[in-house]
């Protein structure tokens, strides 16, 4: 459900069901790990809903909180659903940092992600490097040379891929695909593009 299709709906959520408090299920939008579990009343939602920020009630100290507002960890809102009863959020939503209070990316440590999740993992590491940009990274230095810069090695990688799949061997094929899926993710940030819009693509190109 998009975020405007819950808006019109808030007010018609089972709200009494739990006293006015409904569980919210968040998910990391890139890899579809489940961060935490929490819960909003009404004013929750519509704050998480106008401000974009992931936004809880404190079942212990009886105030509304948004999560990140003392750590920086910011849960920026993807997409909102509901369930079929209407009294279950699910929060789709990409983390500033890690979610739990532990320096875990999850309150459930060993939660699974989504298949092929390494790789939604390291494009999700690449678009934390565009928004913080760390002086010691090689990614910060490549988004500091430019889109230009960032396509020629893509194009380098690209030739040598394919020279070790004709001439070199597996262990050589395998790290050269390595660096050219890297800084493929690297190029599409550059363009303000992720994996999940290559994805969608080739999932449409196969529904037709």
């Amino acid at each position: 459900m998009s975020v405007d299709a819950t808006v019109s709906a808030v007010d018609s959520l089972a709200w009494e069901k739990q006293g006015g408090l409904i569980p919210a299920v968040v998910q990391d939008a890139d890899t579809l790990r489940v961060l935490m579990l929490g819960y909003m009343d009404v004013a929750a939602l519509r704050a998480t809903i106008e401000s974009g920020h992931v936004t809880f009630f404190s079942r212990s100290r009886q105030t509304q909180w948004v999560k990140g507002e003392t750590s920086g960890h910011y849960l920026d809102l993807v997409a909102l659903d509901v369930d079929c009863d209407g009294d279950t959020l699910l929060v789709t939503a990409r983390p500033h940092g890690p979610t739990c209070h532990l320096g875990r990316e999850s309150c459930f440590p060993s939660a699974p992600g989504a298949t092929g999740s390494f790789l939604r993992e390291l494009d999700a590491l690449v678009a934390r490097r565009v928004r913080e940009r760390p002086a010691d990274s090689y990614t910060t230095r490549l988004f500091d040379g430019g889109v230009r810069r960032i396509a020629q090695k893509v194009g380098e990688e690209g030739v040598e891929t394919a020279l070790a799949a004709v001439a070199q061997s597996e262990e050589d094929l395998l790290g050269e695909a390595g660096d050219l899926l890297y800084h493929l993710l690297v190029l599409l940030r550059a363009r303000g593009l992720g994996l999940a819009d290559v994805e969608a693509l080739l999932k449409a190109r196969h529904a037709g």
